[in-house]
């Protein structure tokens, strides 16, 4: 389930909360009752919106991250060689630029 932020201009306070796509918070009311916070004085029909929020990103700081994300990692290591250094056990690490399947050129 994504997770949604919601404001409420009736007492100014920003809350988080996860709920289905389908599903739509309206009141204040709903919305503390689906994040598990208390109303404090707030009226339960206070309307809210919904907010627009950047989705969170994990960026690959090395290169076990991008192994893990299932992306290959070449460095270059001489003219037309490159070692794939997100290489899996078994899985030849060399990469030559000009080299054709079953060509035996290098």
């Amino acid at each position: 389930m994504p997770l949604y932020d919601y404001f409420c201009p009736s007492n100014n306070r920003r809350v988080e909360v996860f709920h289905s796509l389908n599903q739509t918070i309206e009141t204040w009311g709903k919305l503390c009752e689906l994040a598990q916070i208390d109303t404090e004085d707030t009226p339960l029909d206070a309307p809210v919106r919904r907010l627009l929020s950047a989705p969170m990103l994990s960026v690959p700081t090395s290169n076990n991250d991008y192994k893990n994300l299932g992306f290959s990692k070449l460095v270059k290591r001489d003219d037309g060689v490159y070692e794939n250094v997100t290489a899996k056990d078994g899985e030849d690490p060399i990469y030559y630029r000009n080299k054709t399947p079953n060509s035996g050129n290098e």
